[in-house]
């Protein structure tokens, strides 16, 4: 089986999961929702501060649900189908990969949703030709947060407080990521150039990426 397929496989088994189990569409992202709208009301309805506030409230909140949801998704792997997959002779590239991938599809639906849910509450004035810079900045980000949050999983995979302990590897390396997503928007009302906040979240994810596939075998063997 080649690498792409593994990949593919393995995407689609956590998507699977994903779809029977339903927690991000039912439990995840109404939390999220409602948080959003709580922070709405606790700002007295005016209109000038929501709309200023708008979008960095939907980073922050975007950014802490999104990493719960691929620390989540790293976490529910236990060590039987880790034992399993390495019976089946699965790459464990592959499983980085996969899992990645099927983490920022989640992910980028997840943050698709809560910015329609943002510009309706806050009201947002979101600058010309917004579109394109911000579905590029939601990609970008849900990658970034994917390989970081799985990276980090597999980094806590074998201890009694992995959760834990990814949240603590998680926090302060998600740093550029955020910068990245954030200042895409701020940048357009300023009339100012985004390239270099797309070049920050490319440069990332790739760093990302690459430090997780070199690491796979190692941390699957550490893990044993």
């Amino acid at each position: 089986m080649s690498l792409s397929t593994q990949i593919r496989e393995v995407a689609r088994a956590d998507l699977v999961v994903e779809r029977r189990t339903g927690d991000t569409f039912r439990i995840v992202l109404p939390f999220a929702v409602v948080t959003l709208i709580i922070f709405s009301l606790a700002m007295g309805g005016e209109v000038a501060v929501l709309r200023n506030v708008g979008p960095a409230v939907f980073w922050a909140i975007s950014i802490l649900f999104g990493m719960q949801l691929a620390l989540r998704t790293a976490a529910l792997e236990s060590p039987t189908r880790r034992d399993l997959m390495a019976l089946l002779g699965l790459d464990p590239a592959a499983r980085f990969l996969g899992r990645t991938a099927a983490s920022a599809l989640i992910i980028v639906a997840f943050m698709a949703i809560l910015f329609l849910t943002m510009v309706l509450f806050f009201a947002p004035e979101l600058p010309m030709g917004w579109v394109g810079p911000q579905a590029a900045a939601l990609f970008l980000t849900a990658i970034g947060l994917a390989a970081l949050s799985t990276l980090a999983g597999e980094v806590a995979a074998g201890t009694r407080s992995r959760t834990s302990l990814a949240s603590l590897i998680v926090a302060p390396l998600v740093i550029p990521v955020i910068l990245g997503g954030s200042q895409i928007l701020e940048a357009m009302e300023r009339n100012s150039g985004i390239l270099i906040w797309i070049l920050l979240l490319i440069t990332t994810d790739l760093a990302l990426l690459v430090a997780g596939v070199g690491l796979s075998r190692p941390l699957e063997e550490a893990s044993r």
